[in-house]
């Protein structure tokens, strides 16, 4: 949109916001290939769950798909993926719905234009390393397609605005289950793996794993401590080097209940 002289529109600063609240991803230990995806997203919410969720969906899975197995049987492992799926999945579908009950009320109501957002697209490579990330990737960009819609019957006064702030917040807070769901696979993941190293008397608790761990981004950087070695957890900046500097008890307890 072009802007008169006494109109300022955003520049890229808002995306710089987005971007620096939240921590990094760190994927220096991860090894894998990766699939180079263009990312455009436009919408706050879209913008904001991908800056907090995307990477620690990404890490978690890569934690509970290739660093777990290395530990523990195969069907422990599929059955944390499969469950993955179905979250993302369950997401999809909602998404899906929401989405083709808008199209209708467009038509219904002969609305041919869409609301579209004057601040700057978040634009960026990145590289995807699982089929769940994959997966993750395409809800959060229908997310985005979803979000104007939503605004567009607000502004026609189709739905009204509470109405419409109701779902917002519910298909928000819905994008974000899967990468809550990952993180909480991945501790219990975690759990197991450190019990098997305990009964096989193994006092290093799985050095290698902690050697292809990533670091945690996913919230705002506080810099404290992740809730298990390996596993990223939302709020943390970082996963420590290892076992020793991993949580007690009541910390594992606290965050697998989160």
């Amino acid at each position: 949109m072009s802007a008169p002289d006494n109109v300022k529109l955003d520049d890229g600063r808002v995306n710089a916001r987005i971007l620096a609240s939240e921590a990094v991803g760190d994927y220096r230990r991860v090894e894998k290939a990766s699939l180079k995806r263009r990312v455009e997203l436009r919408s706050p919410e879209a913008k904001r769950c991908f800056a907090r969720f995307f990477h620690s969906l990404q890490l978690n899975v890569h934690f509970c798909s290739d660093i777990a197995r290395i530990r523990l049987s195969p069907e422990q492992v599929e059955q944390v993926e499969q469950e993955i799926r179905e979250a993302i999945a369950k997401v999809t579908r909602e998404l899906d719905a929401a989405i083709e009950g808008a199209s209708v009320i467009f038509n219904q109501e002969g609305i041919s234009d869409s609301a579209s957002y004057d601040t700057q697209p978040l634009e960026m490579e990145v590289g995807v390393i699982s089929s769940l990330g994959r997966r993750y990737l395409e809800c959060l960009e229908k997310l985005d397609q979803l979000m104007p819609m939503l605004i567009t019957l607000e502004i026609l006064e189709v739905i009204t605005p509470s109405e419409i702030d109701k779902r917002r917040a519910v298909y928000k807070r819905m994008a974000g289950n899967p990468a809550k769901t990952a993180r909480r696979l991945a501790l219990g993941l975690r759990m197991r793996m450190n019990e098997a190293a305990k009964a096989a008397g193994d006092p290093t608790t799985a050095a290698t794993e902690n050697n292809a761990s990533a670091s945690g981004e996913g919230a705002k950087p506080t810099g404290t401590t992740s809730p298990s070695p390996g596993v990223v957890a939302d709020g943390d900046e970082h996963a420590p080097a290892s076992a020793d500097e991993g949580p007690d008890s009541a910390q594992m307890a606290e965050a697998a209940s989160d």
